[in-house]
């Protein structure tokens, strides 16, 4: 494919060579500042259990480990669901999943590009 291979972005199109720019090897930010703002504070959901809202996607097709972000304290750390050996509850970094490697070279752990905010009882009814 090479340089030449273009990729529709947000209504416009990019070369691979751009997408490499946004975050290193990945073509995408884990976290934009969109989510962000949706994004409620760590805490905030408390009392909801499977009623709170995952705002986020995030996976590993290596693995297929997935967390689903319902809370994040504005800098580094989410509260949410984590689907990997069992499925809980818990708390998972940003800079930990950004830092996460296959091989030591291709990252191994994307946001789900497609993913629309949904309450976690949603999400374990169509699993």
């Amino acid at each position: 494919m090479g340089d030449k291979a273009r990729y529709s972005v947000s209504g416009g199109t990019e070369t691979l060579r751009e997408r490499s720019k946004v975050n290193g090897k990945r073509g995408h930010k884990l976290l934009t500042a969109e989510a962000r703002k949706r994004l409620p504070l760590i805490g905030a959901t408390e009392g909801q259990g499977e009623e709170a809202v995952a705002q986020v996607k995030f996976f590993s097709p290596y693995n297929g480990w997935r967390w689903y972000a319902t809370e994040f304290d504005g800098k580094d750390t989410f509260f949410g669901l984590v689907e990997g050996w069992e499925s809980e509850w818990g708390y998972f970094s940003l800079s930990e999943l950004e830092a996460a490697t296959f091989r030591g070279i291709v990252p191994a752990v994307e946001r789900d590009l497609g993913f629309q905010p949904q309450k976690v009882s949603e999400l374990k009814e169509a699993a």
